[in-house]
């Protein structure tokens, strides 16, 4: 239906408001900020989950699986229980434990051991590693808050109104705002509003976080899983923020995350065997989560289809299995024999006797499928005529009050003496022509009397017209709708980007508003998208920063219909209000559609009413925006934060010994560093330090090096011995310290190693990482000053983590400076209006640009503030958790759907500034700090900090 045109001079007066669903009876648990992870002591051991004993039907026994012990152990119950009286249960369960005393089964008695026995016994798919893997560990890892965004709280930062002072900016953000020192002693114990989430880590440890520190197994109501369809890299992932083309075997189109490479290699290094494991491990912790009425679906191409809903089958029980959708996913692209066009969903339910379901019902119209018999019509004073050619391929030609219908069977196979009574019709008799009427004889009479029999031949037909109920029961094939992304204000974003509507339908159909819904696998964050959407809270996680960066501005920048709250006090909770209403044609549009059959005329009942759950009211005066979320990560430091002996994050500790050795070895054979400005320093003699606390390595380098403080002297003896070849008695001691493997460079970490280096008289630190925390790199920058000893953040290249999975690893030029964006804080200029008093004064910030290391070149590449995809600014930084008060995503229209929604909210300078590279002017914050986070093509963070002393 056409939406109602307004005049400009209504558009300009319009003050439309953003508004978003919150949830305010739900609540999780607190989460640290992300500067408190020092300080945090609620360690927790790896978790081990077992897997469900798999035996096969001829019971071999192999040494390592205990399945054949587990049957042998059965059978013995069995005939134990057998000489029992009836129900032959025993007194006591009987436990099966396994070799470190774990309960592994428990049986209550004879009918409880039969049926384990025929479950351990069913058929299995078997891979290589299963059988000698009969359980996994997983690390504990708490999850730190790293970002909190809201779309309300950007646009509450730019606006020119002052905002209710009941409703603080840390509303906004749903951030309860607690000090340090309660963060730490409250954070997974206090329970807090809920929040929406997205995730950077490995899947299957933030499951087991969620599971583990957070209570949450057992409360997910629904999973979507997208994940990998096959082995090959370049189909599963996006190394660009803006680039969707993606080629296997291309080393330019490698990503260059560690957390990434690591998951790739561990995932894929047997092909589908490691596949398998990987799904298998993840399927299982899904489980976990699930609530009993809980659903999971797996979307997956055609090539592994088998294998993994025979996974499916093993991990939630082939009698748990509800339905294997497909619907068309691409065109055909000219196969030899068939074109492969279709994806399947596969829809399991934790437990489907209890499964939560909603019926979906398709709006049709006249010839669509299942609506193609409707070829008669009857005019309001009872003229019957077939429609013409025209008017069945185009139904809005049917004049207006003209019915169409279809005669139905009036028969049913099965029947009685009641339902075999002769029918007078028009002077004519009839009898049922197999079987029995559908009604009795008084049903039959109000048929006649309601004009709804007909003639057709020899029999009774009864009528069923078009708008007896004008829509179809959705079934597992969606030959409606393609996997395409056809939504101009929802355009596709990522490579292998999921359509809304599929995810769409799967949610509707198995949860309700309020609900919470987990996906694993986020990609460009479609299940947040629509959870968003229809009003479920959702999680979301990634192991790489690009969809997340994506999802991050598809989220921040995006409208919804305002759906009409039943209980606004609870919010999507309390449920949406559907309502029965008709357009002036009479069709039926609201969400609430009667049913008229031939049972409710002939028992003269109402017609049942279908609730169509896509169909809320809507207020479209109202402009909804997503609600406040967060980013959060997993930040495992395999180093001892507590200097107390002990590893501090689930990491086996001979891991981090063999990083060290390995990071060693690259030092010596790629001895080079870039130290800026083209200067290079080049490390001779790298070794680990014979007694260190806190050093990595050891090296010496030339007297005349970046970085040293040669005098004139030091200059000489090195010239004499370059030219003599003598002892180099001129080289510098320096020391070397690694960041973590899978984390960034802590602030401590920095402080330690500086700290040892200056009392062992070593002339320079250099500090060797993946990526820095923003305070360290502060300190790093003011070492000398503050520690005694100067130093160098070195960028090591991801490539580094590769190895193998590289086919031209270069051996040069593998660790350089990485270069902080480069930012211009200023004071803004007044806006002084005559007889106004003085404001307060304002800064603003623009973003003048930053260097990007390029792996595949190895060259830092400069580009200027207006070439990043996005910049974002804290104007109040609190030294932890990043506040997102303004976002730009310069040279693109992600503001503008926004934009529309909210004309004559905003002066047209506001979406100017956010879709460029200086801020709006803002005033001085509580901490008089600001922070700016730069997000690259690759999905990495930059984050400068500066003082508003500094301001010009």
């Amino acid at each position: 239906m056409a939406k109602r045109r307004t005049s400009p001079k209504a558009d300009a007066v319009r003050e439309t408001e953003a508004t978003s669903y919150l949830h305010p009876e739900a609540r999780s648990l607190l989460r640290p900020d992300v500067g408190t992870q020092a300080q945090f002591k609620k360690k927790q051991p790896p978790a081990t989950y077992r897997y469900d004993s798999s035996l096969s039907p001829e019971l071999a026994w192999d040494g390592q699986n205990s399945a054949r012990e587990l049957g042998e152990w059965l059978l013995a119950r069995i005939e134990e229980a057998a000489e029992l009286p009836p129900p032959q249960r025993f007194e006591r369960p009987a436990e099966f434990r396994g070799a470190d005393g774990a309960v592994l089964l428990r049986v209550e008695g004879l009918v409880d051991a039969v049926e384990q026995l025929k479950r351990l016994s069913k058929p299995f798919l078997n891979w290589t590693g299963k059988a000698e893997r009969l359980s996994f560990d997983v690390p504990t890892l708490p999850l730190f808050v790293h970002e909190r965004l809201s779309t309300a709280a950007v646009l509450d930062s730019v606006r020119s109104k002052k905002r209710d002072k009941q409703v603080t900016m840390y509303d906004l953000f749903g951030d309860a705002e607690l000090p340090i020192h309660q963060q730490v002693l409250k954070a997974y114990e206090h329970p807090a509003g809920w929040t929406n989430r997205m995730v950077l880590g490995d899947s299957l440890v933030v499951m087991n976080s969620l599971v583990r520190y957070e209570g949450l197994g057992g409360k997910v109501q629904m999973i979507y899983m997208d994940p990998p369809y096959g082995v090959k890299f370049g189909s599963n992932f996006q190394p660009f923020v803006r680039k969707r083309d993606v080629k296997h075997g291309d080393d330019g189109h490698m990503t260059r995350e560690p957390e990434m490479v690591k998951a790739y290699r561990d995932t894929w290094e047997l092909g589908l065997h490691s596949y398998l494991t990987y799904m298998r491990d993840r399927l299982l912790l899904a489980r976990e989560l699930l609530t009993p009425s809980g659903s999971v679906f797996v979307q997956i191409g055609e090539a592994n289809l088998h294998v993994v809903r025979s996974l499916l089958d093993e991990v939630f029980g082939a009698e748990n299995a509800v339905a294997t959708i497909a619907y068309k996913s691409a065109v055909g692209a000219g196969a030899k024999y068939l074109d492969t066009v279709a994806t399947y969903i596969l829809f399991y339910a934790k437990n489907l006797e209890a499964l939560k379901f909603h019926k979906l019902y398709r709006v049709l119209e006249l010839g669509d499928p299942g609506a193609t018999r409707y070829l008669l019509a009857e005019s309001p004073a009872g003229e019957v005529r077939r429609l013409s050619l025209e008017e069945q391929a185009d139904p809005s030609k049917v004049p207006t009050g003209w019915r169409p219908y279809f005669k139905q069977g009036l028969t049913s196979r099965t029947g009685g003496d009641s339902t075999s009574f002769p029918v007078e019709f028009d002077g004519q008799q009839y009898r049922p022509t197999a079987g029995g009427w559908r009604t009795g004889e008084a049903g039959m009479k109000r048929l006649i009397d309601a004009n709804r029999i007909a003639v057709e031949g020899n029999r009774l037909t009864f009528k069923k017209y078009f708008d007896d109920f004008g829509a179809a029961e959705l079934n597992n094939v969606w030959d409606d709708i393609s996997g395409g992304i056809k939504s101009r204000s929802d355009p596709k974003i990522y490579a292998v980007q999921t359509s809304a509507t599929v995810v769409q339908r799967c949610m509707l159909m198995t949860t309700d508003p309020g609900d919470l819904v987990l996906d694993p696998t986020c990609g460009s964050g479609t299940t947040a998208y629509v959870a968003e959407q229809w009003g479920r809270r959702w999680i979301t996680i990634d192991t790489s920063r690009v969809p997340l960066a994506l999802a991050r501005q598809r989220l921040l920048t995006a409208t919804f219909p305002y759906y009409q709250l039943k209980e606004p006090a609870r919010g999507p909770a309390g449920g949406f209000v559907y309502v029965r209403k008709q357009n002036k044609k009479g069709e039926e549009v609201g969400g609430i559609v009667p049913h008229v059959t031939l049972k409710s005329i002939a028992n003269n009942e109402p017609p049942a009413e279908e609730v169509l759950v896509d169909r809320p009211e809507r207020d479209d005066k109202i402009t909804r925006v997503t609600g406040p979320f967060c980013v959060e990560a997993t930040i495992p430091t395999p180093i001892d934060l507590d200097g107390d002996g002990a590893e501090d994050s689930g990491v086996d500790p001979s891991e981090y010994g063999s990083f060290v050795d390995r990071m060693i070895e690259v030092l010596r054979r790629a001895p080079v560093l870039q130290v800026g400005g083209g200067a290079t320093v080049t490390l001779k003699n790298v070794k680990t330090p014979a007694k260190t606390l806190s050093l990595s390595a050891e090296a010496l380098v030339e007297a005349t090096a970046p970085g040293q403080k040669a005098t004139l002297a030091d200059a000489a003896q090195e010239s004499i011995e370059r030219s003599s070849g003598g002892l180099p008695l001129s080289l510098r001691p320096v020391a070397i310290v690694f960041g973590p493997e899978n984390g960034a460079v802590s602030e401590k970490l920095v402080f330690e190693a500086a700290r040892e280096a200056y009392a062992k008289s070593y002339s320079h630190l250099y500090v060797i990482g993946f990526a820095i925390q923003p305070n360290a790199r502060e300190l790093v920058q003011s070492c000398e000053a503050a520690v005694g000893v100067p130093a160098t953040y070195v960028q090591a290249t991801p490539d580094l983590m590769m190895g193998d999975l590289l086919k031209n690893l270069r051996s040069s030029q593998i660790f350089s400076v990485c270069g902080q964006p480069d930012v211009k804080l200023r004071r803004a200029a007044p806006k002084k209006e005559k007889g106004q008093p003085d404001e307060p004064q304002r800064f603003e910030v623009e973003l003048l640009g930053l260097d990007v290391f390029d792996p595949t070149t190895m060259e830092a590449k400069p580009y200027v503030g207006s070439e990043v995809p996005c910049w974002m600014l804290d104007s109040d930084y609190n030294g932890l958790c990043f506040h997102a008060r303004q976002v730009f995503f310069p040279r693109t229209a992600a503001w503008d759907d926004l934009k529309r929604s909210l004309r004559g909210a905003y002066d047209d300078t506001v979406w100017e500034h956010l879709a460029g590279t200086t801020s709006m002017p803002f005033e001085a914050g509580e901490h008089r700090t600001i922070a700016v986070k730069v997000i690259d093509d690759r999905g990495n963070e930059l984050l400068v900090v500066k003082k508003l002393a500094e301001a010009n």
